[in-house]
């Protein structure tokens, strides 16, 4: 080493040396160091923030999925026929997260880049017209029950007795709101509401004191028991898997994907484990709104025909107070419900638009927004849903059994569809392909969708 080199070292050294001491000399005392514990805490508190942030579209689509249809076909389940039809319901969440997480992986591991509804269209034009049809069909119909309730629990918490004009002022209110910045805030205190009526739920359900063999019972039972109440056990049976497995609503979760960022192989498993958590959280709420009916409801000889029916129990347990619990976090609900359906369905139905029609694609470019017709998509699906809501039409729990047995029309299509692409080798890779179960799910699920089908014609025209 040379001289000049070692003269530069040494002081260096001594710089650092004096440095440390003015360090030293600048604490007060050993309590100003942290903790062991302290660090400690510190790391499991950033690691928290970091799940937080990936838990993203997992939980938007929970928030997407909770909406009226679980509340409503749960509880009448649970109300009507008590734990006979549970398997309805297991059955029904697996389905939904084989579906959703084999959806979500064609779209994060295709070798094209494509987006699931590409990897639909490229089977077939078919699936492009149906997608097309059949999400601005569904769009209508699920905010039209969404909105018609949402008018009701605003004219009950304000004892308005014109539900007409509250849905009038629910629908301009998304759409004053909806993408805009203070909608963010909004929707935040929304999902702070439904947190608190999902908790007021659950606390529901473990007082009541479930009966835990009956629901093993009928969980294993797969049987459908005789009619009882207005609504029928095959009509609820259908409602509760077309609300769950067979949702339209399944298909916002890509959507959210990308939004969030994740577009390759390498968000597979975050993808996997955010929709785990999802699918774990709806099992927890769908079953205490299940408990909750069967528990409360059904030994009241309480029907659920109205919204107010299914508020007593919250009345009965937790008075005057659950009532408002109830009518607050249920408003809160399908306010946030049509507010992300008014926001998703657009994109997906602008996105099958341009694939019926490409020169669309070529024209405005990938941005959904920047096509015209995504305006007029969003108008279509907010505001044409409100003449469900003049007098003279069917009931708010009616309308929402009927149009979530709706969806099951869409399954056969959609896991046909999706049996075929996510088993194609010259878009995925094999360790990317179905497994065995996944593939018998999906054949499953289309057998099922169209049994019931057929027995819904059968009692429909005997």
């Amino acid at each position: 080493m040379s001289p000049e080199k070692c003269c530069t070292t040494s002081h260096q050294l001594c710089s650092t040396a004096v440095d440390l001491t003015k360090t030293i000399m600048e604490i007060p005392s050993m309590t100003s160091i942290p903790s062991v514990e302290g660090q400690a805490a510190g790391r499991a508190q950033n690691r928290f923030s970091r799940m937080l942030k990936l838990l993203g579209p997992g939980v938007i689509a929970v928030l997407s999925w909770l909406g009226a249809g679980d509340l409503i076909t749960s509880s009448v389940a649970g109300a009507n026929y008590g734990y006979a039809m549970m398997w309805v319901l297991a059955v029904s969440l697996l389905l939904r997260y084989l579906i959703v997480n084999i959806i979500a992986r064609f779209q994060l591991c295709n070798n094209q880049g494509m987006t699931i509804l590409q990897g639909y269209a490229q089977l077939n034009p078919f699936f492009a017209w149906f997608m097309l049809v059949y999400a601005l069909l569904m769009g209508h119909l699920m905010n039209a029950y969404m909105i018609k309730g949402a008018g009701e629990s605003l004219a009950m918490l304000f004892k308005i007795d014109h539900p007409l004009l509250c849905s009038v002022a629910v629908v301009l209110a998304v759409w004053m709101l909806v993408g805009r910045n203070i909608y963010s805030m909004i929707e935040g205190v929304m999902k702070l509401l439904l947190a608190v009526m999902t908790l007021a739920f659950i606390a529901l359900a473990v007082m009541s004191g479930p009966d835990v063999v009956g629901i093993v019972k009928g969980t294993v039972g797969f049987s459908i028991p005789p009619d009882e109440g207005v609504h029928g056990a095959l009509l609820v049976a259908v409602s509760v898997i077309g609300a769950v497995a067979g949702s339209i609503a399944n298909f916002v979760h890509p959507y959210v994907m990308r939004q969030k960022g994740w577009v390759g192989p390498q968000h597979k498993r975050v993808q996997r484990n955010d929709l785990l958590f999802a699918v774990c959280v709806g099992i927890i709420i769908n079953l205490a709104i299940w408990i909750v009916g069967a528990e409360i409801l059904r030994p009241n000889g309480i029907e659920v025909k109205t919204l107010g029916d299914l508020g007593k129990a919250l009345e009965i347990f937790f008075g005057p107070i659950g009532w408002y619990v109830f009518f607050i976090g249920v408003f809160a609900t399908l306010f946030a419900s049509i507010s992300g359906k008014t926001t998703a369905f657009p994109m997906l139905i602008t996105d099958a638009l341009q694939h019926v029609l490409p020169a669309r694609r070529d024209k405005y470019g990938k941005e959904f927004h920047h096509d015209p017709m995504h305006k007029w998509f969003m108008l279509f699906i907010l505001v044409t849903p409100l003449i469900w809501s003049l007098p003279g039409m069917p009931d708010f729990v009616t309308l929402t059994i009927g149009v979530s047995a709706l969806n099951i029309i869409g399954l056969p299509v959609i896991s046909l569809g999706l049996l075929i692409m996510s088993n194609q080798k010259s878009l995925l890779d094999k360790k990317y392909r179905n497994n065995l179960f996944e593939n018998i799910a999906l054949l499953f699920a289309t057998c099922l969708a169209l049994w019931v089908a057929f027995q819904l014609g059968v009692d429909l025209f005997s």
